[in-house]
């Protein structure tokens, strides 16, 4: 079995992305709300602050900030994908070893994981987050996308209504 490393420090701040396991999927954009409720009962019994969130078709990113003392964004994630699965009928095509562990086959096994290290750091994350569905194509202004933490941020005062909403912002933001 591989060992995979990652940096667990408790009450810390992550960015994650997690994917579908099929690539060309637009299932969490047409399942949006059993995700939203899937999250608000896991946010309900094991709490952690969502600092961004944003959902495209076939992928996601996020920013936790989980409380202090707890390192537990894997069991956090183990239950939004398998609540999320079960609760959504008739999708997913298990492969043998996904078959022999009980998953449907709808999720990438594994998603990704970075320690947000300083406040230059976690502002990239944040913007790239938010910049991902022009990034992807999907909207040609942030404030277009439905499915994102940046109006959040808006009302808040973090960014303009207008930020990143003209073509010339594109490329500022790699993966």
């Amino acid at each position: 079995m591989s060992n995979y490393r990652c940096a667990r420090v408790p009450g810390a701040t992550y960015f994650f992305t997690v994917n579908l396991r099929d690539r060309r999927s637009d299932l969490l954009a047409r399942e949006v709300d059993l995700l939203r409720a899937t999250v608000r009962a896991t946010h309900a019994r094991h709490p952690f602050h969502i600092d961004a969130w944003v959902v495209l078709p076939e992928h996601m990113h996020c920013i936790w900030t989980l409380p202090a003392g707890d390192l537990d964004f894997a069991g956090r994630w183990r239950i939004i994908k398998a609540a999320f699965s079960r609760r959504l009928p008739g999708h997913g095509t298990p492969d043998t070893s996904q078959a022999a562990r009980g998953e449907r086959g709808i999720w990438q096994r594994r998603y990704w994981e970075h320690l947000i290290r300083d406040d230059g750091d976690y502002q990239r994350h944040f913007d790239y987050l938010h910049f991902n569905p022009v990034k992807h194509g999907h909207v040609a202004r942030v404030a277009d996308w439905p499915w994102s933490s940046f109006h959040r941020a808006v009302r808040d005062g973090v960014y303009a209504p207008d930020w990143a909403g003209v073509g010339d912002e594109i490329g500022r933001w790699g993966e």
